[in-house]
């Protein structure tokens, strides 16, 4: 079973196209993607190297980003976009 976190991501639109995904929590978590589908995937895949980097390094992760329990209610917020 994978583990779920919560946390703030933002989506930054980019001039050429695009979003720059970063998050207040982990300054390390930076990636992009040229739809906000691909960019929330590409911040999936760099949260997981980002928790890979604190262990290699053997610092714990900031105490407001902790695993949530699979079955607990979460609030979602997100952008759907409809053509």
């Amino acid at each position: 079973m994978s583990t779920i976190y919560k946390l703030p991501l933002v989506l930054e639109p980019q001039p050429e196209g695009g979003f720059t995904v970063t998050c207040p929590f982990l300054p390390e978590l930076i990636t992009e993607g040229d739809s906000i589908k691909e960019a929330l995937e590409n911040a999936e895949d760099a949260l997981l190297a980002v928790i890979e980097a604190y262990g290699d390094l053997g610092r714990p992760l900031p105490t407001a980003l902790q695993p949530m329990a699979p079955v607990a209610p979460m609030w979602l917020e997100t952008a759907v976009a409809v053509s």
